[in-house]
């Protein structure tokens, strides 16, 4: 061998033991994460809703799995497309999270001109959390004790009665659109008056300016307790044990009716697949901890987990779902 030889050959070793050495030092930096830098879930709606009261009780359990800060930062605005537009465009570091509910997947389909993500493209599913039924309530002065009686009630006299809704494309607003159209009402010209959020929307039915809404348990709830709305069916496929004499819509003759809004937690596209795998396991411990499924079954929800590829499918399907249900009653734009 030759002294260049041997000198190639040295340097050689040298670069493959430096190339030895590097190799764990870039995979631990890729891996090291959480650091001391907090986390933060953007909610696109405003706090004291439905879908800030569960990310609040899983940001909790995050924060105890990962021993680590997570903070939740509410940005509502646009029936939520601007905190989304702001997950889509942060960095996938894992330190930049997103919270919503099953508005997510309708939202694009009702905003086509003002929607600057694209749903599933823009985002990494890290995990499914929850679902919950709807309460289907009527001002207790409307003389309906269930949903058939209101069906006839509101077919009767169709420009006399309004049905309320928390947003545009929310769960609420599409689970009366389906109600509607199941029972006959789509073509009735009933309005479905559009409120910025539960809580006016629920003052103006308590109110008798609007007459029936279906909303989650969460907000509606303590006004069935405290009788100022009346219960006429709940939106599962089951009765809940917060209101068990309530039955189901199914119950009540709509045998193919069933609706659910449902919670779930994303990253911005293209997140790291070690930090994906760390927040999908840290997700599921946190949903499937006793405290979280306590929490949320008092707030009138199920704890359900579905890891990153399965809610990714379960997004896809419920899409499709929605949008059946936009065509079937022309919702659009005014």
């Amino acid at each position: 061998m030759t002294s260049i030889h041997r000198r190639l050959f040295a340097l050689s070793g040298v670069s493959l033991a430096a190339g030895l050495l590097l190799a764990p030092v870039a995979h631990a930096a890729e891996t090291a994460w959480p650091t001391a830098k907090p986390i933060t879930i953007v909610v696109p709606h405003a706090a004291g809703g439905a879908v800030d009261g569960v990310a609040r009780t899983l940001a909790e359990r995050l924060s105890a799995e990962l021993k680590q800060s997570v903070v939740v930062d509410n940005r509502p605005g646009a029936s939520g497309l601007i905190g989304t537009a702001t997950v889509a465009r942060a960095d996938p570091d894992g330190y930049t999270l997103y919270f919503n509910a099953s508005i997510h997947a309708a939202a694009p389909l009702l905003y086509k001109s003002q929607v600057k993500f694209d749903p599933i493209k823009d985002f990494t599913p890290i995990g499914m959390v929850a679902q919950g039924a709807l309460i289907f309530s009527v001002n207790p002065q409307v003389p309906a004790n269930t949903v058939q009686e209101l069906t006839n009630l509101v077919k009767a006299n169709p420009s006399k009665y309004s049905f309320a809704t928390s947003g545009f494309g929310s769960a609420g607003h599409l689970g009366i659109a389906q109600f509607a159209a199941e029972a006959g009402l789509a073509d009735k010209g009933i309005p479905i008056v559009l409120y910025k959020g539960a809580a006016p929307a629920l003052q103006d039915l308590i109110g008798g300016q609007v007459h029936a809404m279906m909303d989650p348990f969460l907000s509606s709830l303590p006004q069935v307790k405290g009788g100022k709305l009346r219960a006429i069916a709940q939106t599962g496929s089951t009765r809940s044990p917060l209101l068990p004499d309530v039955p189901t819509v199914k119950e009540a003759g709509f045998k193919d009716f069933e609706f659910y809004s449902w919670y779930g937690i994303w990253a911005p596209a293209k997140l790291p697949r070690p930090v994906l795998k760390a927040l999908e396991s840290a997700t599921e411990q946190a949903v499937k901890s006793e405290p979280f499924k306590s929490k949320l079954n008092g707030l009138g929800f199920d704890a359900v987990f579905r890891n990153s590829v399965d809610f990714n499918k379960y997004i896809i399907s419920e899409t499709a779902k929605y949008q059946t249900i936009i065509e079937k009653s022309n919702i659009t734009i005014e």
